[in-house]
């Protein structure tokens, strides 16, 4: 282990190392590149929101995660005349470190990053949507917009699992309608303050009837702290058959 590399396997090594290291970090550029081209090239508000949401963090990890990659085998390339024990040594403490601020940035991605995504989504969500004649259209409260959804989309919204949005231009009657996975976004936890409070599962608790409405009951779990708490929301009651064909 004392023994010094022969110059040129250390050679070989360095060369092809960092054409390997800027490869890999190379992969790890384009995907963050992509990504940033994909958002400035996707104009619609809603399929931006979708690709955000489903895919923007899970990106940046991996776009990082090649990059740090990269740069730790190339770290490993700069070493000159050295011995096969302080050739492992160095090899180890680079992976340490890589080790460390992989997981420092795994965790940012984790636990603040949803903080600063949830304010983009949010005002994705609620950008004025235009319509195709140039206008500008209205959101629909949630009183409004049940003329324009069928009873599968309401019993959707009043089981929580999709939340349903409605523009509408009011000069031409043009309308949009967007659908929102209700279960998608953590919330904040009470206990760490991290946004990691996630739905485990549901249950009704009462029925919804025609004269009052039902309970539903939801359970929480903080993937970071294992916080658990329950919610209760109300069911709108049932339309009776005067108001379903009036």
């Amino acid at each position: 282990m004392t023994d010094p590399i022969s110059p040129s396997l250390l050679e070989a090594w360095n060369t092809y190392g960092q054409y390997l290291a800027y490869a890999i970090a190379g992969v790890g550029v384009l995907i963050l590149l992509g990504h940033y081209l994909k958002l400035l090239t996707t104009t619609d508000a809603k399929s931006k929101y979708d690709y955000i949401n489903m895919h923007e963090i899970n990106l940046l990890w991996y776009g990082f995660l090649l990059i740090l990659i990269g740069a730790s085998l190339y770290a490993n390339t700069l070493r000159p005349n050295t011995t096969w024990l302080w050739f492992f040594v160095w090899i180890f403490v680079t992976l340490m470190v890589s080790m460390i601020v992989g997981v420092v940035i795994q965790n940012v991605l984790k636990f603040y990053y949803p903080f600063f995504i949830e304010k983009r989504l949010k005002k994705l969500r609620f950008t004025p949507r235009i319509s195709p004649d140039g206008r500008k259209m209205k959101l629909l409260s949630e009183e409004e917009e049940d003329v324009y959804l069928d009873e599968g989309m309401q019993a959707e919204e009043d089981a929580f699992s999709v939340d349903y949005d409605v523009w509408v231009d009011e000069v031409s009657g043009y309308t949009k309608i967007e659908k929102y996975n209700g279960r998608l976004h953590a919330l904040q936890c009470s206990e760490c303050n991290y946004q990691t409070l996630k739905i485990d599962r549901e249950e009704v608790v009462q029925e919804a009837s025609t004269p009052e409405e039902g309970e539903l009951m939801k359970y929480y779990t903080c993937g970071y702290c294992g916080h658990k708490e329950r919610k209760s929301f109300s069911i709108s009651k049932l339309k009776s058959e005067e108001e379903t064909t009036a």
